[in-house]
């Protein structure tokens, strides 16, 4: 036995119910239960009492108990001063009881106390206490001393036992923690490897074939500036550009999607800035920054974007409010602006082919909300998601 395990605690796994099961814990209560009915049938049988005697024995046996709750809780949170002052007030019950005539719950009391001293405290306080309490039931039996010697040395067995017994169950509880820890990361981590996977799948077929129709896009602009003239050189221009500006918007957001499955998504306020950089736009941050989930960031990225879009393509010009706020249980998104609608109000398509419709499947999804329409002066997104 090492120094250590002379000065620490049982582990609070150890001390505690919950690394007990059910037949325990009523065999636990069961014994309780039984020592009380001990104590007042030692305290009130042997004759005829007063009401005031009656009253003080019911008010013992009571405080008895409140103190071995203490003792019980004190223990659990390694207060040594402390649990040593309830088992002390414990045994000067018991010294009380015996020299009021009450010899039963005295026994039980001194028995108790060396018992769980030695389950639940350091050794180094635990075997002083348990012998003082052993002492004191020695002197109080009435057997003789072979009976008395073996009923001492098994109530200590009976008190070391549950203290193995308590640190066995302690320990069996932080290796299964540990296991279900170990099983969550390497779930996480399948989780990035399918995710890098796919990432890759992604860049192989969608971001190579972008690349190269942007290559080409730019190469017809090219030739179209040089070659081409008239009205008809003009409106082809127009389509080749248009084109061009789309695979480029679709090439960025293919390597943004990559980053996010990649887990090396950046923060979403740096984000939400490059956003409206061109823009005539204010983004507001508030709340405690922290990193979020890839499905939640990606919504508000989305949500950001098809907001953005829509102001673009129904209130040109108008001022846009961005306000993004990181709550206790999520994210909030608000995208105001300051201009009207189209008369058709139709706000659920967008150059990126996603709507608003499509925006508040992927939030109800993730458990999230997107309520969108008019505000007081233009229209307004807002959206809240869990992250």
């Amino acid at each position: 036995m090492t120094p250590a395990s002379w000065t620490s605690w049982p582990s609070r796994e150890a001390l505690s119910r919950e690394t007990r099961t059910r037949s325990r814990i009523v065999i636990a209560w069961c014994v309780r239960a039984g020592l009380l009915t001990l104590m007042l049938w030692g305290t009130f049988t042997g004759g005829l009492f007063q009401p005031w005697e009656i009253a003080v024995g019911l008010i013992g046996v009571l405080g008895c108990a409140v103190l071995a709750v203490a003792f019980f809780r004190a223990s659990l949170e390694n207060r040594l001063w402390a649990s040593l002052g309830v088992l002390a007030l414990l045994m000067l019950a018991a010294f009380g009881a015996q020299q009021a005539g009450a010899t039963v719950p005295a026994v039980v009391l001194w028995c108790g106390c060396a018992v769980t001293a030695l389950e639940r405290l350091p050794l180094v306080a635990g075997v002083p206490s348990t012998a003082v309490a052993l002492g004191a039931y020695a002197v109080v039996n009435t057997d003789n001393w072979p009976a008395t010697a073996v009923t001492t040395a098994g109530l200590c067995l009976a008190g070391y036992v549950l203290r193995l017994d308590a640190e066995a169950r302690g320990s069996a509880r932080r290796l299964l923690a540990q296991e279900r820890a170990a099983r969550v990361a390497e779930a996480e981590t399948a989780a990035l490897d399918e995710r890098s996977r796919i990432a890759r799948e992604i860049h192989d077929v969608l971001a190579h074939s972008l690349s190269a129709q942007l290559v080409h896009l730019e190469a017809a602009r090219l030739l179209i500036e040089r070659e081409s003239a008239g009205e008809f050189r003009d409106q082809v221009l127009q389509r080749v550009v248009a084109a061009r500006s789309m695979a480029r918007e679709g090439l960025a957001e293919t390597r943004q999607a990559l980053s996010a499955l990649r887990g090396e998504v950046s923060p979403v306020e740096d984000f939400l800035r490059q956003l409206v950089a061109a823009e005539p736009a204010e983004v507001r941050v508030e709340g405690e920054r922290r990193t979020l989930t890839a499905e939640a960031s990606q919504t508000v990225r989305r949500v950001a974007q098809e907001a953005l879009t829509n102001v673009r393509k129904h209130a040109p010009g108008a001022r846009v409010l961005i306000r993004l706020e990181y709550l206790p249980d999520g994210i909030a998104l608000e995208v105001r602006d300051s201009g009207g609608r189209s008369p058709g109000g139709d706000l659920s398509v967008s150059g990126s082919g996603y709507g608003l419709l499509g925006m508040r499947e992927r939030a109800e999804l993730l458990g999230g909300t997107l309520e969108a329409g008019p505000g007081e002066e233009g229209f307004v997104v807002n959206l809240r998601v869990p992250a």
